[in-house]
């Protein structure tokens, strides 16, 4: 094992601590070509990976890039910055260490790639502009080691697809490059392993540390019976606000998290000090949040998802889940924020935003305390982004498609790619396409006589840097304050759209006053006292996973049920009397009347994308046997349709081939379709959004996309980005995989129950139906009022 140089025993033991089992292991792995250590949130990840490094430079001083860290978060880098920069002082080392990211000025840019600094921390998206230059292989020559944080949470997209491809280009170029992983929840670390490194990483465990004190929320009033946000238990909240240093509020979209903090700063009769932190917000505002959180001065921060990786927050000592968290991953990733210390229990509560979710959230304590964490299969690495990357490699010089071929297929997600998929890639990115060959604008690349590949025209570098990476931006539009510079944030463009002088909407926990739209930005005003609109905030709606949904199932079938409040035992209990209780192995199919109309209630437990797609698959498929449907509606666990005629055989049209032949005739004309084509041609670089001096708006991006989509659907049907967008339906847009997940595990096997009343598991999807906007004062009264009258039908009253 590698000795720790004095120095650096003697910097750990001024501190009064010892360097954790895991850490002194890292150290000892320095030569190890990959490794991925998989160790608690607080438990010293980040300086287990740096710790190589820093011993490296203290013995064998050298000048030259070293070590490249990446994260999933720009603030994480910038935070990293902060944390490296301490040590490297105490201890006395001649070390530099800068960060790189969208936010970093173009002067410090250009010094970094003239003069780099031993330690760079930068994002997946820095890295690819970097490797597009000419001079990446003078930059990279001599880089040792890259450290990836949060593996996990990049490897859930396709940042995390590209950044891979990445690694094996800085592998071309620096051979005997060291990779290291760093990672809190993972549900299958050989997998994670094979993905970060195609042979497959070394795998090294911390010691996971205590289970976490983490328990529901108890609250005077029951949950709602549907919708979300937790405003029926906000002086609860604040009750524990109250009783701790400081507490981290978590919601799952960045609308709930506004109307949450509206409300619960209503309630704030002690002016506590509180804030709002969510992507929408502008970078400023955020930057004000998490510097006052890092002094201490914050007893509360609502937040969304960009509060939940790495990044150490003071003292927080509560973390409170606002709904159902959806995925265990999520949430232990998200309690792991209170207690940021190793072997320190982190503390939580759950609370559920309506009757189902107080089941749910049950079934992700008890996983998040057996430590089973849910995830998706990883597929095949995705080729809208290997498109991307041949574009990269040619903006860095002429390049040898074997070779690159042999490069690419060296990642963990493109291990198992063909020459003949690389081929199709390389000729789509050199012309477009056989539908699109014939337009010079899609002629990117052309061979030379020497067999090399390299840009038809050296000047597009520009358009490609400056439409790299895999982040689709949101339709938004910036906010701004009547008479200020400074953006209060952002809202989606079809939101600010729709809104008229006078109209207000939340934003940054204010009300403000909507008074013009601009090209590029809402201008408002100040508004205080009146109720608002909600703005429509870009942000991923969770569907529930295939684990948490197979925990639910299991949870409903127990004898004892203790661990439930009495009003849900009550509720699962006549659920069970007046028809069935929904089960793993089968399909639970309700029909019933209401109102005059045929009702059919579809429990699948697929998770609320899965649920949307079969509610149009089936309603399609109702439609040709004559039952004349009217409508549906989703949540995570079931699917109600309502119709002019009953459905008498829920099997026959449940019949997965019957399915998928309505699936593919659905796809072809579906607007789901359109935007995922777009997403695919935006990163495979046929239709950039951002030009020179301007941006193209969302409008023409979608009128752009959408000739091209129906072109190459009319004249080469066959075409990569039909094929991709295909693909890309099927895997994650639409949730068919789910669907299709869900008919395997049930073996389409129905159980099928004819009721004369609302049962009572369908009766909270009425609610979802009955959601209209209503104006004044009695709207709350009217909502309760069709509630009370809907469970009073299902005998809930």
């Amino acid at each position: 094992m590698n000795p720790l140089p004095p120095a650096f025993s003697d910097w750990f033991r001024a501190r009064g601590w010892q360097p954790h089992p895991h850490q002194r292991a890292m150290l000892a792995r320095a030569e190890d070509a990959a490794t991925l250590l998989i160790a608690p949130t607080g438990g010293g990840k980040t300086l287990a990976g740096f710790l190589p490094t820093l011993v490296d430079l203290a013995k064998n001083p050298r000048a030259g890039l070293h070590t490249l860290y990446i994260s999933p978060l720009k603030a994480l880098a910038a935070d990293m910055r902060r944390n490296l920069t301490g040590p490297i002082a105490d201890i006395g080392l001649d070390i530099r260490v800068d960060d790189r990211s969208g936010d970093t000025s173009q002067t410090r840019r250009k010094a970094q790639r003239a003069d780099p600094p031993h330690i760079l921390l930068t994002t997946p998206e820095s890295l690819a502009l970097l490797l597009s230059y000419e001079d990446a292989p003078r930059l990279f020559a001599g880089l040792a080691r890259v450290v990836v944080d949060e593996v996990h949470a990049l490897a859930e997209s396709k940042r995390g697809d590209q950044l891979m491809l990445l690694l094996t280009r800085l592998e071309a170029l620096a051979p005997g490059l060291r990779r290291v992983g760093l990672s809190a929840t993972v549900e299958d670390p050989p997998a994670l392993a094979r993905y970060f490194h195609a042979p497959g990483a070394a795998v090294l465990h911390a010691d996971p540390g205590p289970s976490p004190d983490i328990r529901m929320l108890a609250t005077e009033a029951p949950p709602p019976w549907s919708g979300g946000g937790g405003r029926y238990a906000i002086a609860e909240v604040l009750a524990e606000v109250k009783r701790h240093k400081t507490t981290l509020i978590f919601h799952n979209t960045r609308a709930q998290a506004e109307i949450f903090f509206h409300h619960l700063w209503l309630a704030n009769d002690e002016t506590l000090p509180i804030a709002i932190h969510h992507g929408s917000l502008a970078r400023e505002a955020r930057e004000r949040v998490e510097a006052a959180m890092l002094r201490g001065d914050l007893k509360a921060i609502v937040c969304t998802g960009t509060l939940d990786l790495g990044l150490d927050w003071g003292d927080v000592d509560l973390v409170i889940q606002i709904g159902a968290p959806k995925n265990v991953k999520r949430l232990v990733q998200r309690i792991g924020r209170a207690n940021h210390r190793y072997n320190a229990p982190s503390k939580a509560l759950l609370l559920p935003a309506n009757r189902w979710e107080v089941i749910e959230c049950q079934a992700a304590i008890e996983a998040a305390l057996a430590h089973d964490l849910d995830g998706e299969p990883r597929g095949a690495g995705p080729r809208d982004v290997l498109c991307q990357h041949i574009l990269i490699r040619a903006c860095s010089g002429p390049f040898d498609a074997a070779d690159l071929y042999a490069e690419v297929s060296r990642a963990g997600p493109y291990a198992a790619l063909s020459r003949a998929q690389f081929d199709a890639c390389l000729d789509f990115v050199a012309t477009g396409g056989y539908a699109l060959r014939a337009y010079d604008r899609w002629q990117r690349l052309k061979q030379r006589p020497d067999g090399l590949w390299q840009l038809r025209d050296p000047r597009s570098t520009q358009l490609i840097r400056m439409n790299l990476g895999t982040i689709q931006d949101s339709d938004t539009l910036k906010v701004r304050m009547r008479g200020h510079r400074g953006p209060l944030g952002e809202v989606e463009e079809a939101f600010a759209a729709a809104l008229t002088p006078g109209d207000t909407f939340l934003i940054g926990g204010q009300i403000v006053r909507f008074e013009s739209l601009h090209e590029m930005h809402v201008e408002v005003s100040r508004d205080r006292g009146r109720k608002p609109k909600v703005a429509v905030f870009m942000g991923t709606k969770f569907s529930t996973s295939t684990q948490l949904s197979a925990r639910v199932l299991d949870l409903l079938h127990r004898d004892d049920l203790s661990a439930l409040p009495g009003h849900t035992r009550d509720w699962i209990a006549l659920q069970a009397e007046v028809s069935r209780l929904p089960r793993a192995g089968r399909v639970l199919v309700e029909s019933f009347r209401f109102e005059g109309r045929a009702q059919t209630c579809i429990y699948g437990f697929a998770g609320r994308g899965a649920q949307q797609t079969l509610g149009l698959l089936l309603t399609r498929r109702m439609e040709v046997a004559g039952l004349a449907p009217l409508g549906f509606v989703a949540s995570d666990y079931a699917t109600l349709i309502w119709s002019l005629d009953p459905m008498t055989d829920p099997a026959a049209l449940l019949d997965p081939e019957g399915l998928r032949d309505g699936l593919e005739g659905w796809l072809a004309e579906n607007a789901l379709m359109k935007r995922a084509f777009k997403a695919a041609a935006t990163i495979a670089g046929l239709t950039p959004r951002n030009f020179p001096g301007k941006r193209a708006n969302a409008r023409q991006a979608t009128f752009s996309t959408d000739i091209l989509y129906d072109t190459l659907r009319k004249y080469d049907p066959d075409h990569l980005l039909l094929d991709i967008t295909r693909e890309e339906a099927m895997r994650g847009l639409i949730g068919f995989g789910r669907i299709e997940e869900m008919l395997a595990r049930t073996r389409a096997r129905v159980d099928h129950v004819v009721l004369d009343r609302v049962p009572p598991f369908a009766a909270p999807l009425f609610l979802e139906v009955g959601k209209v906007p209503v104006e004044g004062a009695g709207a709350e009264a009217l909502v309760a009022a069709e509630a009370a009258r809907l469970m009073a039908e299902a005998g809930l009253a």
